[in-house]
């Protein structure tokens, strides 16, 4: 008897049928991913290791990964990406590559590290796609439309007139003004938000100001962390621990503000929640119970979402952009001089009001500036579920694309010498930019829908703090330490000394 035939009757044959069945099984698997690397095989990467890729390369600080992010452009150019484990993640800076992605309303989701914000904001504005996306967005637009950013100036000046107040006594000295902008912007947006006086500013020890904080933290380390990518690895963790507990607080902080204003809502429904008044303020709180038609179009979970994203996007970007415009300013002082001159020219002892504040093209010129170099979001990141061709490569679905946005804003084609403060590039009289070459709020159909309220925040702010006080900034362009989160820090904070102003005594 042949030697195969024994052996197969001597057992050997459930290998050769359990060995055919795994090829039957994995081969559909095994052929699905060469059909999805093979649009990949001509984008360079750093390199990477079997199984976890460039993971073991992430391992480091923030700021040594934002470090990385600059080499690679300039090493691998206007396309490369990195392996996280078997994900790949595609950089791109180059406006060629920004505008097709961008402009195309296919391509909406966020990445799949926005997961890490749906405990705090569930599927809000930031979170949420498709037709939960647009409908929301819809229905939210006319929140901020300029009758109603008149309403929240009120609150901008009180708030800022604190701020300034606080500012006060750090007089002579060298300071982080960091936390000085969170309290502030936290303040202002807990007001337009809730319609609810948190007073950070004086009580910065605030429960609820703290738990902000700290989950803001947390879930930003955990998008370049990839160790804690896990919800199960990172529920065991002390971070993780401080996140649920800074949730609760959250979590119960909007809800009672919520029960509170919606009974009053059903209550009393007077003219300051009623659809057709203008004449008094409207939080935005007040404004999605209007529209919520009593849970038939929106539930109270809906409406804690949209409050809570709201808090979250609105208070760390803007605090982030008037501390990057003052450093910005401490750095070029002539420009707060220019500023001034400006505005003692065009307004005087006038009242500052939307429509004079857009007079002041200097101190609009000096904050667009400050964007482009210090952009507010670094990295804007989208998930393809829908092949797209960028760069001449096809990017297929599965991908995670990011725009570096601190690079696209340094392309020397439209910003000569990019490193250099000039807002004279930016002056009514400037040759006009092209589109999507500059995108401080992001840019297409997901641009940021409070683009115009930050702004308005953000020049009320830094034109204040001028008038009150001449500022320097203490770190020099090239001691500055990035570390990019979902908005660009300074490793150490923003470190400025402030001067009286003799100029503005009533102040």
């Amino acid at each position: 008897m042949p030697d195969a035939l024994v052996s197969l009757m001597d057992g050997s044959w459930p290998t050769v049928v359990l060995s055919g069945l795994c090829l039957v099984l994995f081969l559909p698997v095994v052929l699905a991913r060469m059909k999805f690397l093979r649009p990949l095989k001509d984008i360079p990467y750093p390199t990477a290791l079997p199984i976890i890729g460039n993971a073991y390369q992430l391992n480091c600080t923030q700021e040594e990964f934002f470090k990385k992010l600059t080499k690679w452009a300039e090493k691998f150019g206007d396309i490369f990406l990195i392996w996280v484990g078997q994900r790949p993640f595609i950089f791109l800076y180059r406006v060629e590559a920004v505008q097709p992605l961008l402009s195309n309303s296919n391509y909406i989701d966020k990445s799949l590290e926005y997961q890490y914000l749906k405990p705090w904001l569930g599927t809000g504005l930031v979170t949420s796609s498709g037709e939960k996306w647009f409908f929301r967005r819809k229905l939210l637009t006319p929140s901020f439309h300029s009758t109603l950013l008149e309403g929240y100036l009120k609150t901008v000046k009180e708030e800022v007139k604190v701020l300034i107040s606080c500012l006060e006594t750090e007089i002579g000295n060298w300071f982080n003004v960091v936390p000085y902008t969170k309290r502030a912007t936290l303040d202002i947006i807990c007001d337009t938000a809730m319609g609810y006086k948190l007073n950070a500013q004086r009580n910065s020890k605030d429960e609820y100001v703290e738990a902000v904080d700290k989950i803001a933290s947390i879930v930003q380390m955990r998008f370049t962390n990839v160790w804690v990518s896990s919800d199960l690895i990172f529920k065991l963790t002390k971070a993780g621990k401080e996140h649920d507990r800074s949730l609760r607080i959250i979590h119960g902080f909007v809800d009672k503000v919520l029960a509170e204003r919606k009974a009053a809502w059903k209550l009393k429904h007077d003219d300051n929640f009623n659809k057709s008044s203008t004449k008094k303020k409207q939080a935005l709180l007040d404004l999605l119970l209007n529209i919520s038609e009593d849970g038939a179009v929106l539930s109270d979970e809906d409406i804690r979402e949209e409050v809570n994203t709201f808090m979250y996007a609105g208070h760390d970007t803007v605090a982030t952009s008037i501390a990057w415009s003052l450093y910005a300013l401490g750095r070029n002082p002539e420009y707060q001089e220019k500023i001034l001159n400006e505005y003692d020219e065009l307004l005087g002892n006038e009242e500052i009001t939307l429509d004079n504040l857009h007079k002041l093209t200097w101190l609009d010129a000096s904050i667009k500036e400050q964007w482009r170099i210090y952009p507010v979001a670094p990295l804007i990141a989208r998930q393809i579920y829908t092949p797209i061709k960028l760069m001449g490569r096809q990017i297929p679905p599965g991908s995670t694309v990011l725009i570096n946005s601190y690079l696209l804003h340094r392309d020397p084609r439209y910003f000569p010498d990019p490193d250099v403060y000039r807002p004279e590039r930016f002056l009514p009289d400037s040759p006009k930019l092209p589109p999507y070459v500059f995108i401080p709020f992001s840019a297409g159909s997901r641009n940021c829908i409070g683009w115009k309220f930050a702004t308005l925040i953000i020049k009320f702010a830094v034109l204040s703090i001028l008038k009150n006080f001449h500022v320097e900034s203490l770190d020099k362009e090239d001691q500055l330490r990035f570390i990019s989160e979902l908005v660009l820090i300074n490793a150490n904070g923003i470190r400025l000394k402030l001067t009286p102003r003799e100029r503005y005594p009533a102040n």
